[in-house]
């Protein structure tokens, strides 16, 4: 059996954060509910969600703001927004920062589960390479481990674990912060410090590296050959 797609609910209005959680939970979803922003950006360090339904309409920090800081730092998670009745203008900026889609209240439960379903359709990746090549270097995700040749490239504990989160998102930027949250004891500043380590053993040039690539203002994006 193939593991439910976990979804993230984020509404401030008790009443709707329930009734979706129980009705998705009805049809095979996980779900995962916040009240605001920040604890959806928590539970987002700690889960990949396949998709998160966002309220534009919430206290302190609003759906739309919540959602241009997700797309800015590089997470691209899809997203449905929820808006009131006849608020166009929220329509409109909820698409141009990165909405997947949106669903004005008060709404079909029916609607919502088809709208759900068009987006996980339309935004499914496949599953990353188990191998990927870098200037005649080679690494294999499944063994965890980099290759020149029938060489193996010693890599520490830390570099390997930041490679393969690279390597999970090839050809895409991963933040800084994610990248730290998600490795042991690790802060922004020694991601910076393991990435410059790593390339001296990926690049031909680590002073102008062209597979691990800062991305300025956010973090960095390995791309293979």
């Amino acid at each position: 059996m193939s593991e439910a797609q976990h979804i993230l609910v984020v509404d401030d209005d008790n009443r709707i954060r329930d009734l979706l959680k129980k009705y998705l939970t009805r049809n095979s979803f996980r779900v995962t509910a916040a009240a605001d922003a920040a604890s959806a950006r928590k539970l987002m360090t700690t889960f990949d969600f396949d998709l998160a339904i966002l309220d534009i309409m919430m206290p302190g920090e609003t759906g739309l703001e919540l959602l241009a800081s997700l797309r800015s730092s590089g997470k691209r998670v899809p997203v449905l927004l929820l808006t009131a009745k006849g608020e166009t203008g929220d329509r409109i900026e909820g698409l141009k920062a990165g909405a997947d889609d949106y669903l004005s209240k008060p709404f079909e439960p029916e609607e919502l589960l088809l709208r759900i379903s068009a987006i996980l359709r339309r935004t499914h990746v496949e599953p990353p390479p188990e191998e990927i090549e870098m200037s005649g270097l080679v690494f294999n995700a499944k063994h965890q481990e980099l290759t020149s040749g029938a060489r193996r490239v010693r890599l520490t504990e830390a570099e390997l674990q930041l490679l393969s989160m690279l390597a999970a998102k090839a050809g895409e930027p991963v933040s800084r912060e994610e990248l730290a949250s998600k490795s042991p004891n690790s802060t922004e500043r020694s991601i910076d410090v393991q990435v410059t380590r790593l390339r001296r053993k990926i690049e031909p040039d680590p002073r102008q590296p062209i597979h691990i690539q800062t991305v300025r203002g956010i973090g960095y994006r390995l791309m293979p050959d």
